[in-house]
């Protein structure tokens, strides 16, 4: 009962009640111009023609076709110039036009980034992805809409914005800046019925920028008025080969006319009509007609004039031939070759276009065997490969994670509907924003550099009931929740804080971290008092001796002598060079020595140390709480210099190539101090020092610095040794005096150096 159809398919043989043919200024197009220029003059309703258009077809109307009503509707919304604006300050439900593939996918990537994404529309996609993608930019799921010049024609939007990426456009012949007729249409996509719109750029100065008289006449509507429409005989001359080019190159007769720009089918048939093979089948009226049907096929691939030519001619010389049908087999094997949807956005794309190309051929009823049959399959092909290539442009140029959170957190932040799974995954209606860990949150791996940011915040602000729930938890967890990595804290096995070193290892400051500063102070205390309180718990547990040790440090009975010494200690961890403490052990008294022995304290030749934080378990506590890395191999009484933990704070003393553990080194300087009579030489029993693995380069370098010094003896025979003592400690020097007149006494100063 209807015909719904471009302009180049309408039925003209059917005599209908109505016509209408919208955009009418379409006329003046050099492309596609004398269609629409054939309807206006030849398509003609038994009841009613309609003619819809710019009133800048006013004029040439009048001349052609004198005797229609012209009648003006105006436009009921405002549109204003916005000025310009940056890609990613436009507002919402904006449309960006560009003028080529490479420009749209570039914005729209652009706005991937920016905005979650956005539609796109080229007059390349089919209309099913087409629809699909303006359906998805009116259903809001995206605020944007990128789009060719396509968008000027037949497509009614929910559009306030529309900006310009250009103004320059290739058609098909040269690169020119676009009419302001052309602005206006585009431009007018904006707004629409009762509601305002507003148009602009994306630069403000440059062939990209509009002119003032540009603005004023697209805000006022005042498009210069048509001088002429393209024509071609709508009707021409079947006859001959030769009497059809001549018809369709004849020149028109009105003064509103011109002729129109050779087209792509004309350009087939003058290359086909060179070929005789061509010349020799059409040889009549009817062989004419169809030739001139197959150079009507639409170039819908766009590759170029050559390959378009060798497809219409291989399309022609089966319809020309035995009973004038496309072969079945062909027909199939390029229908089956085009049945995938693999690929990307252009890949999907091109296959679109072939496809559209057979969907033609298949509704010609005298071109197939079967053309019913083969209407439905190309229909079913393009509309699998539309979904498909909707399905490409969307997982493209859309982040529907991105879009969703700029949606609800421009609605309210604080009633983002955070999901947390059980193993803690975040979603947002479905999305995954990443895995909470503890109270750290990580963007999920898929995301992009651009997106993180944007992410982490979503995700402060949606998990802040979920973090004070954990922060409870936290505040009332047994010990064994609790763990130490390094200098962190870990709560079931995720960061929750940071030990700063102190004076005191044993009081490390805690530092939460900053993923807990969604807590308010109450909560964040709690948490610290209870990460403090475990702490503690575990120096007793895993460190007695340090802890003993810190204790006798504080400890008001036990003398200015002791708790000085002991507090150096607690801060070195509870073994350090004699010589650093030199002046305290000086001082302690009989007494003194007997309480620090009592609490363990070992006062060597050479160290002061703790035995017990020597051994292998209490050693690899002791290194994680002063963050000393990496630690000897376990029981080892000897390492190589370079080996890990061969170092005096691990409790090894470097003697050349080796390090000796320094409660072995107290072993071998007691049995040397045991061996000597006075300072009279003697000769150490080597067993010990070997049953250890010194050699006797790291023996001679202990013994130098016990005090001893060594004797050169005869070939053969064992070294001997000889006591000196241990070389006191040098004293300071004092600072140099200032002798300059920078002081009230340097002329004093200068008398007495006199």
């Amino acid at each position: 009962r209807w015909f719904l159809c471009t302009a180049e398919s309408m039925p003209l043989d059917r005599e209908v009640s109505f016509v209408a043919l919208d955009e009418g200024q379409l006329g003046a197009d050099p492309e596609r111009g004398h269609v629409f220029t054939d309807r206006i003059l030849r398509a003609r309703g038994r009841d009613e023609t309609m003619i819809l258009g710019s009133d800048s077809l006013r004029p040439v109307l009048r001349k052609l076709v004198p005797e229609a009503e012209i009648v003006t509707r105006p436009r009921f919304s405002t549109l204003s110039y916005a000025g310009a604006k940056k890609l990613s300050r436009l507002p919402k439900r904006s449309a960006i036009v560009a003028f080529s593939a490479e420009e749209v996918y570039a914005v729209a990537e652009a706005l991937r980034r920016l905005r979650g994404g956005a539609a796109v529309v080229m007059g390349a996609l089919s209309p099913r992805t087409r629809n699909a993608q303006v359906a998805m930019f009116q259903a809001g799921e995206v605020d944007y809409l990128v789009a060719t010049d396509a968008i000027g024609m037949g497509l009614n939007l929910d559009v306030h914005h529309v900006a310009f990426a250009s103004l320059n456009k290739f058609d098909g012949r040269r690169q020119r800046r676009l009419t302001v007729a052309e602005m206006a249409q585009i431009a007018g996509r904006a707004g629409r019925h009762q509601r305002d719109g507003t148009f602009g750029a994306l630069v403000e100065e440059g062939p990209g920028a509009f002119t003032p008289e540009e603005i004023a006449a697209i805000e006022g509507h005042r498009v210069p008025p048509l001088e002429h429409l393209y024509w071609r005989e709508g009707e021409p001359d079947l006859t001959s080969i030769d009497a059809l080019i001549a018809s369709l190159e004849r020149k028109p007769d009105h003064i509103m006319l011109r002729a129109a720009p050779e087209a792509t089918d004309l350009m087939v048939l003058k290359r086909l009509a060179a070929e005789d093979w061509v010349r020799d089948r059409v040889r009549s009226p009817r062989a004419v007609a169809r030739l001139w049907a197959a150079c009507g096929l639409p170039d819908f691939r766009k590759l170029g004039l050559d390959p378009h030519t060798r497809f219409v001619s291989r399309v022609f010389r089966h319809l020309s031939e035995a009973r004038g049908h496309i072969p079945h087999t062909w027909f199939a094997d390029e229908i089956a070759r085009l049945d995938r949807v693999d690929g990307d956005v252009e890949s999907i794309a091109g296959r679109i276009a072939a496809a559209r190309s057979w969907a033609y051929i298949a509704h010609r009823a005298d071109w197939l065997d079967d053309p019913a049959h083969w209407a439905d399959r190309t229909r079913a092909l393009e509309e699998k490969l539309s979904d498909a290539l909707h399905a490409s442009l969307t997982q493209r140029f859309v982040d529907k994670r991105t879009t969703v959170l700029l949606r609800q957190i421009g609605a309210d932040a604080s009633n983002l509907p955070v999901v947390i799974g059980a193993e803690g995954e975040v979603t947002v209606e479905d999305h995954p924003l990443g895995q909470l860990r503890g109270f750290h949150f990580e963007v999920s791996p898929d995301a992009r550099a651009a997106d993180k940011r944007m992410l982490l915040a979503a995700a402060e602000k949606g998990l802040a009931p979920e973090l004070r729930r954990r922060a409870a938890a936290l505040a009332d967890a047994p010990n064994a929740a609790l763990s130490r990595v390094g200098a962190e804290v870990h709560w079931q096995g995720s960061r929750v804080a940071h030990l700063d070193v102190t004076a005191n290892p044993l009081r490390p400051a805690i530092r939460l971290c900053r993923t807990l500063d969604v807590l308010n102070p109450r909560e964040r205390n709690a948490a610290l008092a209870r990460i403090a309180a475990w702490l503690d718990a575990r120096i007793v547990a895993d460190l007695p001796d340090l802890a003993t040790l810190d204790a006798l440090s504080r400890d008001a009975q036990a003398g200015s002598r002791v708790r000085a010494l002991a507090g150096l200690l607690v801060q070195a961890g509870g073994l350090m060079p004699r010589r650093a403490a030199g002046a305290l052990v000086e001082a302690l008294d009989p007494d003194d020595r007997k309480l620090l022995r009592r609490a363990g304290i070992v006062i060597g030749t050479l160290d002061l140390f703790m035995p017990g934080l020597l051994k292998p378990r209490v050693a690899a506590a002791r290194r994680a709480l002063l963050n000393l890395g990496d630690g000897a191999t376990e029981g080892a009484s000897v390492l190589h210099r370079t080996a890990p933990g061969a170092s005096l704070e691990h409790g090894y003393r470097p003697l050349g190539q080796q390090a000796v553990r320094i409660d072995l080194a107290e072993r071998i300087a007691r049995a040397a101090h045991d061996a000597r009579k006075g300072r009279t030489p003697f000769t150490p029993d080597p067993a010990l020092a070997t049953s250890m693995g010194l050699t006797p380069d790291t023996l001679a370098r202990l013994m130098a610095q016990l005090g001893f010094q060594g004797l050169r003896g005869r070939d053969g025979q064992p070294q001997r040794w000889v006591w000196k003592g241990l070389t006191p400690l040098a004293k300071p020097k004092p600072p140099p005096r200032d002798t300059s007149m920078g002081h009230a006494f340097a002329k004093l100063v200068a008398l007495t150096d006199d």
